[in-house]
């Protein structure tokens, strides 16, 4: 077959030949033993990794991840471990098996084809095929087995022991299974060899620290002795400044914005004499303002910061110095000191945790300044130094901690006590106490410090989120850098037209002395015009921008109707710099359990042995309980059962003055498994580091815990070993249906079929559900695996994946008992939400771990999938077939007329893997890209990531994802924005996120009316500074023509550098914060509304250039009409004359009243602040033109200013000019407002009319309108925006003449509506909204009566 894995053979050869093999490869390494051990280790694992990148590579994942098992294994496994699992061989011959080994005692060499297997070279999509010898006979026995990973030759007798011996067999003449099987894996010894020798390796260093100690990697802490490395002390800052560091660290930050080093540029150029035409500060003062507003705003933040960590870090801890307890503060704190931290105090560093004064060295944390999870959890000291109670005890403590390195790993801890004389202890992060929880419950601890200040686990997460920037910031920046280039060509034509006109009247007009240097020199030239040009890139724009997104933040933060009063939780926007990005979102890429469900868990049902189970209001009413009083025949499955829910888990339970018991847990689903057996009268009361107690129906019960084998998110199980009141040892394992399965006894499968049909009901209904197995395990059996857990334990390199592989040893065999169902019920106003985005036009993906059939039927409840739809799932194991499954499907979408598939595309985490493989990534993407609907199950969290990636990335749409817990941190930060719900699961995400909300619902009025306002006004204030720049800075060009291109000013200097941050700087900020264009409830009701910022209809490329024009049209007229009325010269009563200088404060304070009065020409919200703006703009620069024409001589400034005033406003064509100016400028504006209005009125804007008139909007959501571009809302005719409905009357019009059938007797169903005005671009979009809009369903749930059983007639309707 075609694929990766094709169709292989391989010889195995005979234990001799495999032995001079291996002597020969031993020979090949010998020659390293002259260098050092660290470099031979190194080498040797390189050397590895190659050999074994090729084996990998040739298996498909089932048996790479069965020989990945297999790395750390180690060495010292006996023969308890080796009867058990040959057993399981014995037992898997008759049953049946997908490996086929087949052999005969004589041959020393047969090859083996690729075959359905867990062992070998497989192919998965290749049938069964036997194994042929070499010579070509046939074999003497065939044996089938399906044993999960680890069997190699027998090459040693007895109990001899031999390191390149097989792994799992230690004795000879087993039973004829073993001897057939052991032959028949031969084909992996020298791999398993190779292996086992780097993990023997590896164990050696490991043991003395995990690490080489050349490398230094690693941390040494000496107990009561002096430390041999100087550590960090324990001093924090948060603040970004010092008094040294504020000046340099903050020019750094300003300065790498391009615009600030614009201006910086246009100020230093001032300084050279005789080249500003402007002045030497007339840039520099409005630069050294705005730097100088965002200094005091970091400084007063900085100041705040400082305060903060000086009152933390002069916080006391009691510190044991050479005997005796003293006082100190926590700056003065290092690693290696002992503390003691009494009840209700935060740890001031990282500790491991020595003693305390509850039994075993046992505490009580809460961590919700780390996680936000307020539930109670248990850290508990290791039992070497538990003792350790008095200050005698702990100053006699002799020895090291070696550790590893700070890093920002929360829950992950690898280090090693060795006390003097003991044996090596394993730490981990269960005796870790960080920084910023709190002990709770507990009297006191000792501890020891292992990281200190900056490199505690808590301020190594505190670094910032990676930088986003929104879609707008990116197109503006791109424009500017058109801006410039324009400004450079004004530069370039200016300059040669200046020098063209010196060389032409320099003989003529020699008067003006154009003969020097200076004056024929293009470079002076283009020095003069870059400097009186540069103003047509706004100054002020980045710090008005700045102030308006922190204002607007402020109002997100203080809205009201985004409380959630439960939990005292508002909504918080983290950074402002996406404000507008939420009025863009095209994608939403949601998690499932805790963000559209409330994970509160509720247990619902169970199946045990085949039968269906419901708690009832007491114990004795349920028919499970009943079944173990009259001792049903599956009653010891039901005791196991409940056992297992009561002993399996880590709650913490907490007994109440009145009686009742309080559960603790991590996490929601452990709490109601507890509750769920405390309802059938299994009780769970009593847990200590040694045993947990129950009280099961009456009878109390003591379990030893033995250990714990904690759930993950690649394990997705938890098991525990326990000791039973009888002395039996078992191993009690829940998870996920998949993992559980495959790890079941041939003989522990008796309920599979029924357990299975159980889960699909439960499935169906909606519920969460786990399997529940149990195993026995002798006695010597478990001390063997429990020694090679210790050696695990200890490692401090790759312990995860070690104390994986060592769980997997020991978690098979297992006996299925039953199945639990658990409700996650959905939040409130989660199918509302939802049909409003999708009204809205936003496509929502739902990326969750749950299994496919909990994640489509909460896509039923929450009304993302219709039952209209078509579920498409992929669920294949292999590339090829993934391959070939999405090449098929993609080519049938394609193929079919409509422009959207009414598909929701379900694929589980498997495939997914495959599909994001390099080759099919943009197949699949294409595929997922046509369908209404994508949900990805049974995901890891760096899968979520690479969904949001892909889609992010190609397809350049503004991309959501919202999550609450830990997992969903990655996509979070790899989505355009990121949406972090504070719920049960504490406040990872929301502390990861860009915003955080309460509940889910509250979605829809942060994108749908903060959003959409946000964009509108964010791209107003973006689009006015450019045009009232242009509008003032362009008129120096048009007088440029009379001044001989000499760069000679109009305006006076000090009037062009106030233009920007005090005449025109209110109206930008009156419109980014108070312009809107519907109420919100409007917003709200009609979610078709948000389209219009969703496509960018406000702020693009287009719009820009003509906003450009637009004001290059306006400071034409504001110059030319005042020259024209200024052409006959005026004497004044003082003797003066008319001068350019009168002429550029008449055009000027004209440019002035026509840019307010264009701000007020696109209000749309108006309120006295805006009135304030608009008007007080006006009346300042009257104010300043009556004070600034009188401070000379008082102040030395401003000498050709003087009487201006009454120059300017006692002629009457000024006040002439004032009413006629703006109004002929704006015309041209007004005139194609009215037509827009008129004849291409938007949706938008036709119910903005509506509402000041106050009338019914609804009806307006039925006229037909063009779009903003002329066309888009035509359809409007036929849909409501929130409801989608097709009008009866109307539709039956329209199927007249289409149908020779009347209503009543066919469906008629809209397949695709297109306009035929529009481009194939535009159609495929509008057609996907419209369909993600539920046309469809909402169709067939109105006229649901009218139905008949014959086929729906398709057909299009064109408009």
């Amino acid at each position: 077959m075609s694929g990766p894995y094709q169709r292989q053979s391989l010889e195995l050869r005979s234990p001799q030949e495999n032995g001079s093999a291996d002597d020969s490869a031993g020979s090949r390494l010998r020659h390293l033993s002259g260098t050092s051990a660290s470099q031979r280790r190194r080498q040797q694992r390189v050397a590895q990794q190659r050999q074994d990148s090729w084996f990998r590579h040739s298996m498909p994942p089932a048996i790479n991840r069965d020989f990945e098992s297999l790395e750390h294994l180690t060495p010292r496994v006996s023969d308890g471990l080796d009867e058990q699992l040959a057993a399981s061989v014995s037992q898997s011959v008759h049953s049946g098996g997908s490996v086929t080994l087949c052999g005969r005692p004589d041959q020393s060499s047969i090859h083996l084809n690729s075959a359905n297997s867990n062992l070998g070279f497989i192919d998965s999509d290749t049938p069964n095929t036997p194994v042929t010898p070499t010579s070509g006979q046939q074999p003497a026995a065939s044996v089938s087995t399906s044993v999960a990973g680890t069997l190699s030759s027998n090459r040693r007798s007895g109990n001899r022991k031999d390191s390149k011996g097989s792994i799992l067999s230690r004795q000879s003449g087993r039973s004829r299974v073993s001897v057939l099987a052991q032959r028949g894996l031969q084909m992996t010894a020298s791999f398993l060899r190779r292996k086992r020798a780097e993990y023997e390796d590896d164990e050696d260093f490991t043991s003395s620290a995990g690490y080489d100690p050349d490398d230094g990697e690693r941390r040494v802490i000496h107990l009561n002795a002096p430390q041999s490395t100087k550590y960090c002390n324990n001093r924090i800052t948060t603040a970004k400044y010092s008094v040294i560091s504020f000046l340099p660290a903050f020019l750094f930050e300003q300065f790498r914005r391009y615009s600030n080093c614009f201006f910086l540029l246009i100020a230093i150029l001032q300084q050279i004499p005789d080249v500003s035409p402007t002045g030497r500060y007339t840039t520099l003062v409005p630069l050294m303002f705005i730097l100088s507003v965002s200094a005091i705003k970091e400084i007063i933040e900085d100041i705040k910061r400082h305060r903060a960590d000086n009152e933390i870090n002069h916080r006391l801890i009691e510190r044991l110095d050479s005997g005796t307890w003293t006082t100190v503060r926590w700056a003065e704190l290092t690693v290696g000191d002992i503390i003691k931290v009494t009840i209700n105090s935060f740890f001031p560093a990282d500790l491991i945790i020595l003693s305390s004064s509850e039994p075993q060295a046992m505490c009580f944390i809460e961590t919700a300044n780390l996680d936000g999870e307020t539930n109670l959890k248990i850290r508990q000291g290791v039992s070497a130094t538990a003792g350790l109670l008095e200050t005698k005890d702990l100053m006699r403590l002799e020895g090291r901690i070696e550790c590893e390195l700070p890093n920002r790993h929360l829950y992950e801890f690898n280090g090693v006590l060795k006390e003097t004389g003991k044996q090596t202890v394993p730490l981990g992060n269960d005796q870790v106490l960080q920084r910023g929880a709190m002990l709770r419950n507990t009297a006191w601890i000792f501890g020891v410090v292992v990281y200190s200040g900056q490199e505690t686990k808590l301020m190594k997460n505190s670094t910032s989120a990676p930088l986003k920037r929104s879609t707008v910031d990116k197109l503006t920046n791109t424009q500017i850098l058109m801006l410039f280039m324009i400004l450079i060509s004004l530069c370039i034509t200016s300059g040669l037209c200046n020098l063209f006109w010196t060389r032409e009247h320099s003989v003529t007009d020699w008067y003006l002395g154009l003969v020097d240097f200076k004056s024929l020199s293009l470079g002076y030239n283009l020095l003069t015009f870059f400097i009186l040009y540069n103003n047509l890139i706004p100054i002020s724009l980045q710090v008005t921008l700045e102030l308006v997104r922190f204002l607007q933040a402020i109002f997100i933060n203080y809205d009201i109707e985004m409380y959630h009063e439960e939990s005292n939780t508002p909504a918080m926007a983290r950074t402002s710099n996406l404000n507008e990005e939420l009025g863009m979102v095209k994608y939403i890429f949601s998690d499932k359990t805790g963000t559209l469900t409330q994970n509160v868990m509720e247990f619902k049902k169970c199946s045990i042995a085949g039968i269906a189970y419901a708690p009832e209001n007491t114990p004795e009413q349920s028919q499970l309980v009943q079944n173990i009083l009259s001792r049903h025949q599956t009653a010891g499955v039901i005791e196991e059962f409940l056992v297992l829910l009561s002993v399996c888990h880590t709650v913490i339970p907490e007994r109440r003055d009145n009686g009742t018991i309080i559960y603790h847990a991590a996490s929601p689903d452990e709490r109601a498994l507890v509750e769920g057996a405390h309802k059938f009268g299994y009780i769970f009361d009593t847990r200590t580091p040694e045993y947990v107690e129950i009280n099961a129906l009456g009878v109390r019960k003591r379990y030893e815990v033995l250990n714990v084998l904690e759930f993950t998110s690649s394990r997705k199980r938890m098991s525990l070993i326990v000791r039973t009141p009888e002395g039996k040892i078992k191993l009690f394992c829940k998870g996920a249906d998949t993992v559980i399965y495959e790890r079941l006894a041939p003989q522990g499968q008796a309920y599979r079929e029924e357990t299975l049909r159980h889960l699909e009901e439960f499935a169906s209904d909606g519920l969460r559900t786990l399997c529940l197995a149990v195993t026995d395990i002798r006695a010597d059996v478990y001390q063997e695996w429990r020694e090679t857990y210790h050696r695990a334990a200890t490692a401090l390199q790759n312990r995860e994946s070690k104390l994986e592989d060592a769980a997997n040893l020991i978690e098979i065999n297992l006996r299925l008992l039953g199945a639990t169902a658990i409700e996650d019920r959905l939040q409130d106003g989660v199918p509302e939400t939802i049909a409003s985005l999708l009204d809205a036009g936003i496509y929502i993906w739902v990326l969750t771990g749950d299994k496919q059939e909990t994640a489509i039927n909460i896509g039923y409840s929450c009304r993302l999938i219709s039952h209209s739809m078509d579920i498409l799932i992929l669920n294949e194991e292999s590339l090829d077939a993934t391959r070939e499954v999405i090449h098929r499907h993609y080519g049938e979408f394609k193929s079919s007329t409509a422009k959207d598939a009414n598909v929701a595309l379900v694929i589980d985490g498997t495939t997914l893997k495959y599909a994001l493989s390099c080759d099919l990534r943009n197949d699949f993407q294409d595929l997922c890209l046509l369908c209404r609907v994508v949900v990805c199950c049974r995901v890891s969290p760096m899968q979520k990531a690479e969904v949001v990636e892909m889609v992010t990335q190609s397809t350049k749409a503004v991309t959501l994802a919202i999550g609450d817990g830990a997992n969903d941190v990655a996509m979070i930060q790899k989505a355009n924005v990121g949406i972090g719900i504070s719920g049960v699961e504490g406040l990872q995400a929301a502390c990861a996120s860009d915003y955080s909300i309460a509940q889910f619902r509250y979605l829809q009025r942060l994108l749908l009316v903060h959003g959409a306002w946000n964009y509108a006004r964010i791209s107003k204030l973006i689009l006015y500074s450019f045009y009232k720049n242009v509008c003032l800075y362009v008129i120096e060009l048009w007088f440029a023509v009379y001044s001989g291109w000499s760069g000679q000013i109009l305006f006076e200097r000090w009037t062009i550098g106030l233009y920007n941050v005090v005449f025109t700087a209110m109206p930008p900020f009156a419109m980014g914060l108070f312009e809107k264009f519907c109420t919100a409830e409007t917003m709200l009701r009609y979610p078709m509304l948000y389209k219009t910022s969703q496509n960018a209809k406000l702020f693009n490329v287009k719009v820009f250039w003509v906003w450009i024009f637009n004001a290059l049209l306006h400071s034409a007229f504001l110059f030319w009409i005042p020259l024209c009325a200024y052409t006959s010269d005026v004497i004044w009563h003082d003797g003066k004359t008319t001068d350019y200088l009168l002429l550029g404060n008449l055009v000027y304070t004209y440019v002035i009243v026509t840019v307010c009065l264009k701000a007020g020409l696109i209000t749309n919200s108006w309120t006295w602040l805006t009135h304030l703006a608009i008007w007080g703009s006006i009346v300042l620069w009257f104010t300043f033109l009556l004070i600034y024409s009188h401070i000379w001589p008082t102040f030395k400034i401003a000498s050709n200013f003087r009487g201006m005033d009454i120059q300017l406003l006692s002629t009457p064509i000024f006040y002439f000019g004032l009413m006629l100016v703006p109004i002929t400028t704006l015309l041209v504006d007004v005139i194609c407002k009215l037509v827009h209005n008129t004849v291409f009125k938007t949706l938008t804007e036709a119910v903005r009319e509506t509402e000041i008139r106050r009338s019914d909007i609804s009806e307006v959501m039925n006229e037909p309108r063009s779009s903003d571009s002329g066309y888009g809302y035509a359809c409007g005719k036929l849909f409501n925006s929130n409801k989608t409905l097709i009008k009866p009357r109307r539709l039956c019009k329209k199927a007249k003449h289409l149908l020779p059938v009347t209503l009543e007797e066919t469906n008629l169903r809209v397949v695709n509506l297109e306009l035929e005005t529009d481009t194939e671009e535009e159609q495929r979009s509008r057609q996907r909204q419209k369909w993600r809009a539920g046309m469809l369903s909402a169709v067939e749930d109105r006229y649901s009566t009218v139905r008949r059983a014959s086929l729906p007639t398709q057909a299009t309707l064109h408009m």
